[in-house]
């Protein structure tokens, strides 16, 4: 007898069924593609709104926690440094409220700007008398027929006058300045080098209200110049001219800076 130890090959069944998934296979094919329902949709979106909700509180309870525990000192201090913040923020924004106001209510920002600086030119022309003025003030004149009144007597009297706040001044047609200086003179009195004789009239710009009264208090200006036999009248006016002028120097050092 022949034995054959060759395994004999099983015939093919052609009708065989594809091995049926595992259980791993049925879960993935369950999971996706996710198949998702409205309701869900909306359940997730009520559960996210309700975390947010919960974390904003925990932290708005952590921080009123803090201050709860906090001294009364420090809750003071605390709440001083808030209001003195709060009042510094109040004047930058009236500040920044009126900057704008000012730049819309000028047209054309580059004219505002020339007239701005026309108008500084002007005010320093009067200051150094290189421009005419006009406004109210008074008119001082002295008569002193003995020749007794001096340089320094002027001298006091301007220096009343500038206390008093006068703006702008003259005396016989000679501009007073800033660096304006007194001399006795034969017959006269020297200012800045040119001689004047009485009457000295001095035209002053200023508020006559004060201007005179400090003119005629006790022991001032009048009373003195009358001790040296002079008369003195003053006269208020709503509109004095000062209109002797002086030539524009230009420095000789002096240069002007960038600011």
């Amino acid at each position: 007898m022949r034995t054959d130890d060759t395994p004999q090959e099983e015939p093919k069944d052609e009708g065989a069924r594809p091995p049926a998934p595992t259980g791993r296979q049925r879960l993935l094919a369950g999971l996706w593609p996710p198949r998702v329902s409205r309701a869900q949709l909306v359940v997730a979106f009520l559960l996210f709104g309700l975390g947010l909700g919960l974390a904003v509180q925990v932290r708005s309870n952590s921080e009123s926690g803090a201050l709860r525990g906090a001294r009364q000192e420090d809750l003071v201090r605390i709440l001083d440094e808030v209001d003195g913040r709060t009042k510094r923020l109040e004047d930058e924004k009236q500040l920044l409220e009126a900057q704008r106001k000012e730049l819309e209510n000028s047209s054309n920002q580059a004219e505002e700007a020339r007239r701005q600086t026309v108008e500084k030119e002007r005010q320093l022309g009067i200051l150094a008398g290189t421009v005419a003025a006009q406004g109210p003030g008074i008119t001082l004149r002295i008569t002193d027929p003995t020749g007794e009144v001096r340089s320094d007597q002027l001298l006091d009297t301007l220096q009343e006058l500038r206390a008093a706040g006068a703006e702008a001044i003259q005396i016989n047609g000679v501009r007073i300045v800033a660096g304006s200086y007194f001399t006795d003179e034969d017959g006269g009195v020297g200012i800045d080098g040119r001689k004047i004789t009485q009457p000295y009239e001095f035209r002053v710009i200023g508020k006559p209200q004060d201007l005179e009264p400090a003119l005629n208090i006790p022991g001032g200006v009048v009373q003195t110049l009358e001790k040296e036999q002079a008369t003195v009248a003053v006269t208020r006016s709503a509109k004095i001219v000062v209109d002797a002028l002086r030539p524009a120097k230009q420095p000789d050092y002096a240069r002007s800076s960038p600011s």
